[in-house]
């Protein structure tokens, strides 16, 4: 916000002066009043191009209406600025169908018609100027609909919100918060997030850790976003995680949501703070390189009255025809792509978290129940596009829109597809229509590796490729191997209940075991809170996860278990630099259902540091398992479970193995090695 500049005059320092250095001092005073008054026209200048840059233009409405206003954001919702001299906030709103729109908020006492906005033009923008309005201040806008019903809407656009369950918009200032992650973002612009590693940390902020009052009525116990910037980063920065991927950002009225029925896309919710705290978390996330992604909903929306649902009392942000517009089992709207504003909404969303917030990515979340008209629907439900399938063809250049225009322009920052089908090219570019995705979550994987895992290892043989199988399709996407929240809630149990065993070392071994295999197995890798350390109960947003358990042993041995398996990965580029590569990965058996054992190589693109994985999943110790390699040489022992840190035996296994020429595997060459139960031995040749 620009000042007033007010020429101060100057005075001598007293003392008679000669007239030389009268005129001397009167040239200088000439020359710094002919410069301070040219400093005075250009703030003059400058003051009014910030006063005439934050109205609504006609180009602004153009642009709106062919969804390439990419910093819509500046212009739409609350902002501070100071207009014909005066400072106070401009609020500007689209409610094309409303009969009028009024501002009210503390301001104005909630006076329903002392501020009357005005309709700009025919898209149906309105706009206001209220000078006695602050930060701070909350405000609603009421909409008369065009059957005369009054709507009290929140802030599509606002920055900020009042805390549940007030149900206000704040006007907030998000301009002024200095950031120190400058080494950090000019890194990302050359990042290659393919060739890179990725271990993400799925985190809950509300329940990942809660303040313990002895109050029990005191339900808000959540970290700030402050408080958690220092405790999750050291706890992310010990383990080895590279990103955190953080659940429930964007504002949400009912915490049991979980985040994914959001109200306030251009709100950091105030659960946990202000927007500058959340931006201050972020920051300090990068400066101790700690890459951060946002779980983010385009997909649908809650009917919630003071939300987007039917915002001015016609369908605004949803289709009109509830076959299109309403998903029926989860009771929520969807976004109507076909209409330019609601595409701009949503692309300038994104934008908003990548390049205001500095986020590095988003993960999309339900992009399935966006790109099929069927999802969830049963027959007579759902409408067909104009060709007679089920495919939303509209959501499908959306997506192509939305990807080129924020990876193109934020190099380095990633978009993610939690994509639950095999609909093709997910990752692929739109040019090749492609949705242009960088990553997909690898939900077949998922599904198939669990279904294995909750077996007794008595039944395993007979389902061996259900571990084998997700190689044949590794390399059609660019995949994340995922176990995240969705499977530890509803009743599917957590990751520890799901292992078979009737106590808890058989269980946790058996995560050893799984854990194991998924780092050595190509895509990058997502673990949700909890899981690392053996995390027992079902997850609840109600509670912090089961922190306690880390002072028992068994629960303490994985949790270390897993930061090897991270430092495993981070230091052995063969994890990651191949992902998306075929030469990057070798069985070398694959077919050993039998015994439950499966041995394959992760291969560096330089060919000088490999490893091998052997992984039991049985019981059943092997005293002398033969496993073949690809070739001769000295095979390096860096990983092995049965060490007594990790709840192992103990027994001492040597380092080093000297390849043997015989046969095994259908290789020329092999090792012997004792394999324990559940056992997992890596070697580096």
């Amino acid at each position: 916000m620009s000042k007033r500049i007010s020429k101060k005059k100057s005075k001598n320092s007293g003392g008679k002066k000669n007239t030389l250095v009268k005129e001397t001092a009167t040239a200088v005073e000439v020359e710094e009043s002919v410069s301070t008054s040219q400093e005075a026209v250009s703030k003059s200048k400058t003051e009014s191009a910030e006063e005439e840059s934050i109205r609504i233009t006609e180009m602004d409405m153009y642009l709106f209406g062919q969804a390439t206003h990419y910093h819509i954001y500046e212009k739409m919702g609350a902002h501070e600025t100071v207009i014909d001299g005066k400072k106070g906030i401009y609020f500007s709103v689209w409610a094309p169908k409303a009969m009028e729109v009024y501002l009210i908020g503390t301001f104005n006492n909630w006076n329903e018609t002392s501020h009357p906005m005005t309709k700009l033009g025919e898209i149906g923008i309105y706009d206001i100027f209220v000078e006695e309005a602050r930060i701070g201040d909350l405000y609603k806008f009421l909409i008369i609909s065009e059957s005369g019903d009054k709507l009290y809407k929140a802030d599509p656009y606002a920055n900020s919100a009042e805390l549940r369950p007030g149900t206000a918009s704040k006007v907030a200032e998000i301009n002024r918060f200095h950031w120190t992650d400058s080494a950090w973002m000019k890194a990302r612009e050359t990042k290659n997030n393919f060739t890179g590693p990725m271990a993400i940390y799925e985190v809950h902020p509300g329940s990942w850790k809660k303040h313990i009052y002895r109050d029990d009525s005191d339900e808000d116990k959540f970290y700030n976003y402050r408080e958690l910037a220092e405790h999750l980063t050291t706890y992310v920065k010990e383990m080895g995680y590279t990103h955190v991927e953080l659940m429930g950002i964007a504002e949400h009225p009912f915490d049991g949501s979980w985040g994914y029925q959001v109200t306030g896309y251009y709100a950091p919710t105030s659960r946990y703070g202000t927007p500058e705290d959340f931006m201050y978390l972020v920051d300090y996330l990068h400066k101790n390189k700690i890459g951060v992604i946002l779980d983010w909903v385009p997909a649908h929306f809650p009917r919630d009255a003071h939300g987007l649902s039917e915002f001015d009392g016609s369908c605004v942000y949803e289709y009109s025809d509830k076959r299109k517009g309403e998903h029926p089992d989860w009771g929520t709207k969807i976004f109507d792509y076909s209409k330019n504003e609601v595409k701009n909404f949503l692309i300038a969303n994104a934008l908003f978290w990548v390049e205001k917030f500095h986020v590095d990515g988003l993960r999309v979340d339900a992009v399935a129940s966006m790109l099929y008209l069927d999802y969830g629907k049963q027959d007579g439900e759902w409408l067909p596009n104009e060709y007679g399938g089920n495919k939303n063809l509209e959501a499908i250049e959306f997506f192509k829109h939305m990807n080129s225009c924020l990876l193109g322009r934020n190099h380095g920052a990633i978009m993610i597809a939690e994509e639950s089908t095999a609909w093709p090219a997910v990752t692929g570019r739109p040019e090749d229509d492609g949705l242009g995705f960088s990553l997909k979550w690898n939900m077949g994987w998922m599904h198939d590796f669990l279904d294995y895992m909750k077996l007794d290892p008595y039944f395993r043989k007979d389902n061996h490729n259900r571990m084998t199988f997700a190689m044949s399709y590794a390399y059609a996407e660019n995949y994340i191997l995922v176990l995240s929240h969705d499977e530890v809630v509803h009743l599917k149990c957590s990751m520890f209940n799901k292992m078979p065993g009737s106590y808890r070392e058989e269980k946790l071994a058996n995560l050893k075991a799984g854990y194991a295999f998924m780092f050595g197995h190509p895509g990058k890798k997502l673990l949700f809170m909890g899981q690392d350390f053996g995390q027992e109960r079902e997850w609840s947003e109600k509670r912090e996860i089961d922190w306690f358990l880390l002072e028992e042993p068994v629960h303490r041995q994985l949790h270390d278990f897993v930061k090897e398996l991270l430092k495993l990965y981070n230091g052995n580029p063969c994890m990651y630099e191949m992902d998306t590569q075929v030469e990057g990965f070798e069985w070398i058996n694959a077919d050993d259902n039998f015994r439950s054992i499966f041995s394959f190589v992760r291969h560096s693109a330089d060919g000088k540091n490999n490893l091998l994985f052997v992984c039991n999943f049985t019981p059943v110790e092997r005293e002398d398992y033969r496993v073949g390699v690809p070739e001769s040489g000295t095979y390096t022992l860096v990983l092995d479970s049965d060490e007594e840190r990790f709840g192992g035996s103990g027994v001492k296994h040597r380092k080093t193995y000297k390849a043997e020429e015989q046969d095994c595997d259908n290789r020329e060459y092999s090792i012997a090695y004792k394999l324990s139960a559940f056992g997992v031995a890596v070697f580096k040749f």
